[in-house]
């Protein structure tokens, strides 16, 4: 993390939509407004309120938003503005992953931006690397205002080069391990996996969280990663909230947690789950690719200083 240039107050920052359509003005201008009370300036990319469908607009739309905010020599951060779905679009139609034909600048033309979000931005943060910029999985500008003073602080120490306190929840057993943190919404990530946007997963410790999917799908997820053996070189993982993802009563089914400890828990790594992070509740932030340390006897995730 030390190499990482920091924000600071009065940085220019961008607001994008590489997902879905904006829904609701009042939580996002709400969000708008914190950062610019902690000293920041903040543009609206033009097209940032458009539709297409459920799609903040067309991907030629979205691609042009973040590929001119990578492009301003002047932005120093990315927010984006809401999830929902379409960021994986932005990869297949920016191809970031076939060099001087990407439409995206590559990271060597342009200094490093931090990127902001989570659920859909999934896609985004896991090709860091590609689009060269610094990922922070956390609020986006509609869910901001939504969080407790301490999840919002936690934040902008995130990117102002704070240290994180750790992040407490159930350890599953299985000791210890630190690698780089990939956090992630499940859905989004296994859609990655056998495509050029799948980033190496050795040595890492993923953070998986989700909303509204049944058991069954997140058991078919989980299963597609076992025998897509992409679980192989993990360190460990991090599990956030699954919010909204059980059945009704009537309805014979698995409970979530059951269904997570059948998939993950003969693994033989450290796990840890309920974590404050994800959908419908305190989204604390987690730095992309910074080393973090899992402890599975004690239930944290610590967020290390150092890459």
């Amino acid at each position: 993390m030390s190499n990482r240039k920091f924000l600071q107050p009065g940085d220019l920052l961008r607001a994008i939509s590489p997902s879905g359509t904006l829904r609701e003005l009042t939580n996002f201008e709400r969000g708008l407004e914190i950062w610019k009370s902690r000293g920041y300036r903040v543009e609206l990319s033009p097209g940032f309120d458009d539709r297409w469908g459920y799609l903040a607009g067309s991907d030629e739309n979205r691609v042009r938003q973040l590929a001119d905010a990578l492009n301003d020599p002047d932005c120093r951060g990315i927010l984006c503005v809401r999830g929902g779905f379409g960021s994986t679009r932005l990869l297949e139609k920016g191809k970031v992953a076939e060099g001087k034909n990407a439409q995206f600048p590559m990271p060597d033309s342009h200094s490093p931006k931090w990127l902001i979000g989570f659920s859909d931005i999934t896609a985004l943060l896991w090709n860091h690397d590609k689009l060269g910029i610094w990922g922070v999985h956390g609020p986006l500008l509609a869910t901001l205002p939504l969080e407790p003073d301490w999840s919002v602080d936690r934040l902008f120490d995130c990117v102002e080069g704070r240290p994180l306190a750790s992040l407490s929840g159930k350890g599953w057993g299985g000791g210890s391990a630190t690698g780089r943190l990939f956090p992630a919404n499940l859905t989004v990530a296994t859609h990655l996996l056998g495509t050029p946007y799948q980033p190496d997963l050795t040595g890492v410790i993923l953070a998986f969280e989700d909303v509204s999917e049944a058991p069954y799908r997140v058991d078919r997820m989980l299963t597609t990663w076992r025998m897509a053996g992409a679980f192989a070189g993990v360190r460990g993982i991090a599990l956030g909230r699954f919010s909204r993802c059980e059945v009704d009563a009537k309805i014979p089914s698995f409970s979530i947690e059951e269904v997570l400890r059948d998939r993950l828990g003969d693994l033989n790594i450290p796990i840890v789950s309920d974590l404050p992070f994800g959908h419908d509740g305190v989204n604390a932030a987690l730095p992309m690719g910074m080393m973090a340390s899992l402890n599975a006897e004690s239930g944290l995730l610590i967020c290390e200083e150092k890459l």
